[in-house]
């Protein structure tokens, strides 16, 4: 009867997950550059960011770390989430999974 359980509650963390996402990626989209900024921006950068651009190459070796750094952490804490590896019932990570 248990394993029954676990099987449905499988799909509803499944399905809370994606609808947790969908709301991410939404606002992701509507942080474009507006036009007044894109003008601005160098050719690599128009219609990503906001304001005045790299001062100098500094900026972009800057930038391009914290994006490494931003999507590591992104995809290993959705691999997590996903499946943590910890099979207790009792474990932490349940709390958040069965939210």
């Amino acid at each position: 009867m248990s394993h029954i359980i676990i099987k449905k509650n499988n799909k509803f963390n499944i399905m809370k997950k994606i609808f947790l996402l969908i709301p991410i990626i939404i606002l992701g989209i509507r942080a474009m550059a507006c036009p007044a900024c894109e003008a601005q921006q160098p050719k690599i950068l128009r219609g990503i960011v906001h304001g005045s651009g790299p001062t100098s190459n500094w900026d972009y070796v800057a930038g391009i770390v914290t994006l490494i750094i931003v999507i590591a952490v992104l995809f290993y804490s959705i691999k997590w989430m996903i499946n943590p590896g910890e099979k207790e019932e009792t474990h932490i990570k349940r709390n958040v999974l069965n939210f």
